[in-house]
Formats: C-alpha cells, structure tokens, sequence
C-alpha cells in the first residue's frame, strides 16, 4: 500500500526549458519508462525553488531541515500501464544547501543529490517581483533570475506550462533493469509572465560536455509558478521491457 514519506511546500519555481537532442537523453532513462515530448520537442528544465514546512512520514520535522533551497536539471518521460500512461520526471543532478538531505536521498531513494552553497533573494516592487537563486560552483556563484508580474494566471491547458507542470511521477534508475516510482501530489500552479530573466549556469561543470551545447542557446520558454502544499508517495518498482512497464510492485513491495 502508498504510503506519503514526505510533505512540504514548493514556493517560487522558476522553470528555464531547453530543446534537448532525445539521443543525449535515452541513456538517462529509466527501465520501463520512454522520454516524452511536447510538440515533437525533448525539453531539459533547470528549475530553482524553495522547500518550506518540510515533514518527513507527514509529522516529522527534522532540526535545521525544514527550509532550504533547491536547483535541479530534469527531463520528462512517461510510462504505459494497464490503465493509461503516467507522465513524470528525472532528475540529472539536483543541487541543496544540506548535506543530510543529500545523504539521505542518495543512500536510500537512488535520487542524484549535490550539496553545494545556495542562497535565495526574494523581493517586491510594485507591481512586479523579483525572484533570485544561486549556487556555488568552484569559487564562483552561478544564479537563476526573473522579474515577473505580482498577479499570475491559471494554467493554461495543453500549454507548454501545463506540459512542464503537469508530470505527477518521479521515475529513478536503480540497479539491474530495475526503477523506483514516487508520486507527487499537487494541485494545479499559477504562471505569472516574466518580464525579463538571467541565467548563469555553468552546464559543463555540472553536467558534462553532452549537455553543453543545448544550454548556450537561449531557452525555449522561461516561467514563474507559485507552488503549493506537496505530498510524495511511494510508488511502484518497475522492471524494464518492451510493452506495457513489467509492473511491478506497489510501495509495500506486494504484487
């Protein structure tokens, strides 16, 4: 049976979209999964955002873990049961301030965690808000940054923004022929328009020369949403083939 191994609050995501070549990606994919596309298009998102109010088994609060920053490269995949498909991410890196969330995530769940120093700028004026992450590589501060409108917008359906937003799963690689599934619970974000954005990400260091070239183009679309209230759930464990994902076993580890 699920069980929720996490609640927390997602605030202020920034989400810069990148066209990325689908062959730079396939080896990333886990079993039992296939990348998914929008308009024909693989997209990479770096995205930059806050954790708050972090519990983990729904009531637990760990000292100095409650709130802390996080900067991820992810890509989206899909993966085909008996009742439809389910849509849902990977992770290449992400990237947090505490070194316990990042042991914790490696050693038990698989997840490719980074600790390095972050920091986080919030700020109105008027109208308009700016939104601010950074991250240390070597001795230099790289950043993700937008100005955006105080009053966002429903998501638009089959928009860019709802295909980014809108992947429920987590899907992660472990050993053999084996991937681990979450789900992540939340309802629709607000988009708010951005007015102009800054990124300083050094691809190369982070992620390597096949990822580079995509990421010094400019992105395809760069957005605001507002977050929520979020719960993660144990899902699944998917063993690799063709057809239908060879399913596997709910999060108790029962057929």
């Amino acid at each position: 049976m699920a069980f929720t191994f996490l609640t927390a609050e997602w605030r202020q995501l920034i989400f810069a979209n990148y066209a990325i070549d689908r062959r730079v990606l396939e080896p990333l994919v886990p079993p039992g999964t296939e990348l998914d596309e929008f308009n024909g298009v693989c997209y990479g998102s770096l995205v930059g955002f806050q954790f708050q109010k972090v519990r983990m088994l729904g009531a637990i609060a760990v000292p100095f873990h409650t709130e802390f920053e996080e900067f991820n490269l992810r890509f989206y995949v899909r993966c085909k049961t008996d009742t439809g498909w389910k849509r849902g991410v990977v992770f290449v890196k992400e990237i947090v301030p505490k070194f316990a969330i990042t042991l914790v995530a490696n050693t038990l769940y698989g997840e490719p965690y980074e600790t390095r120093p972050m920091r986080h700028t919030w700020r109105t004026d008027g109208d308009m808000q700016l939104i601010q992450y950074d991250w240390k590589v070597g001795t230099d501060w790289n950043h993700i940054r937008v100005r955006a409108d105080k009053t966002g917008h429903a998501l638009v359906p089959d928009s860019e923004e709802a295909f980014i937003t809108e992947h429920y799963w987590g899907y992660t690689k472990r050993s053999g022929n084996k991937t681990s599934e979450y789900e992540v619970v939340h309802p629709q974000w607000s988009i708010f328009p951005i007015r102009d954005y800054d990124i300083r990400c050094d691809v190369l260091k982070l992620y390597g020369p096949d990822f580079a070239p995509f990421f010094d183009q400019p992105p395809s679309s760069v957005f605001l949403a507002d977050g929520s209230a979020v719960a993660i759930r144990s899902g699944a464990v998917i063993r690799g083939g063709s057809g239908v994902a060879g399913v596997l076993l709910n999060g108790d580890g029962r057929k």
